[in-house]
């Protein structure tokens, strides 16, 4: 059998929508992209949205609009993909790193504390495999040292924790359409927030920081611009919104499914010796992203090919941030300084979740993970 590790949602009603965006005369950011942002908005429970190109560019452009860079320290998790840290390099400022929880891979909010320094400017948290961090606990740390909190929910567009959903509790949240995302263009990203001040500088900085987007332009009468502020080109098109906006609606009806095949996972792994896995916090509702086990370090190659000789897609999200080679060169980081993320991604494999995998497909890799060695 061979089951690939993810499979998109995109089907006949979204290649409709961009087959009409194709056959228009307005590619760019433009009337697709707004009805995105709007409906968006609506889902979240936020003011704005603004649509981007990557939740990288996303990130980036909220550290820039809140005033973050170089001397600045932005608190955050090793357990992430790469892009967490680079967007904060890139605005200037330096990462630092703060340990996971064992039981759930994501942030331990106890330990920020202890690496508040004076040069602290903002938390930035990860909801990793779609479960979101203790965002209250964080946004009372946040408060009481005054640092800006900016959410990297690029697993958890659905995701709750104790009645508040991502970004509820935090200045701009960051969200990914990666080609593996819930809801995907390829690739795609977006910031919300409620600050309209802070939504229109992001708008601006993703737009060469020029005064006018094409669609104020070139729609009706021409309309002369200027460059305000020195921007990037991070800005979503139609093309990518028109993919977006079916699959939004269906939202909901994805991440049930994948909830299905995950609960199925979590039982039929439960009482196998050598094998774990993260933990949905309690009150909580999982995007349900990925689910990933964790094995013994030692077996955990080994137990990769054994997944891809049967034929099933499998990947490793993610190796500690801190462990990798630029990381420790410019940073200083050794092995041993944060012993939990460590453990965490030298077990990791994560297996196939999403809508489209069948009963067949599933047995199948509950089959085969419990006859690793």
């Amino acid at each position: 059998m061979k089951i690939d590790f993810f499979k998109h949602n995109i089907g006949t009603k979204e290649k409709r929508d961009v087959c009409k965006v194709l056959g228009s005369i307005f590619l760019t950011t433009g009337d697709a992209v707004r009805e995105f942002e709007k409906r968006f908005s609506k889902y979240i429970d936020r003011k704005y949205t603004i649509g981007l190109m990557s939740c990288t560019s996303a990130l980036h452009l909220s550290m820039l609009a809140y005033g973050i860079g170089p001397g600045d320290e932005v608190i955050t998790t090793p357990m992430t993909f790469v892009a967490t840290a680079t967007s904060i390099m890139h605005a200037g400022a330096k990462p630092v790193f703060v340990d996971v929880e064992p039981e759930t891979g994501n942030l331990n909010a106890d330990l920020i504390v202890k690496a508040v320094t004076n040069r602290t400017k903002a938390i930035l948290p990860v909801h990793l495999y779609g479960n979101m961090c203790d965002m209250r606990k964080i946004k009372d740390i946040a408060d009481k040292h005054k640092l800006i909190v900016i959410e990297d929910a690029a697993h958890a567009i659905e995701a709750q924790r104790d009645g508040y959903k991502a970004g509820e509790l935090a200045d701009a949240v960051c969200f990914s359409f990666y080609a593996t995302k819930s809801i995907t263009c390829g690739e795609g990203g977006a910031v919300s927030l409620n600050n309209k001040e802070k939504s229109d500088l992001i708008r601006k900085l993703s737009l060469h920081g020029i005064t006018k987007g094409a669609a104020d332009r070139y729609v009706g009468r021409y309309r002369h611009w200027e460059v305000k502020m020195l921007g990037w080109k991070c800005n979503m098109s139609n093309i990518q919104a028109s993919l977006l906006l079916n699959q939004l609606a269906n939202i909901e009806k994805y991440r049930a499914k994948r909830e299905e095949i995950a609960r199925k996972y979590a039982e039929a792994f439960s009482d196998v010796q050598g094998i774990s896995f993260p933990k949905v916090p309690k009150n909580s509702k999982s995007g349900r992203h990925l689910f990933t086990i964790w094995v013994d370090p030692r077996k955990r190659d080994k137990a990769l090919r054994h997944l891809q000789t049967k034929g099933i897609g499998a990947a490793v999200n993610y190796r500690a941030i801190h462990t990798l080679d630029y990381f420790k060169k410019t940073m200083g980081y050794h092995t041993g300084d944060l012993p939990v993320a460590e453990r965490i991604g030298d077990s990791t494999i994560s297996l196939p979740l999403y809508p489209k995998l069948s009963a067949k497909e599933t047995d199948y890799i509950i089959k085969s993970v419990r006859q690793m060695k």
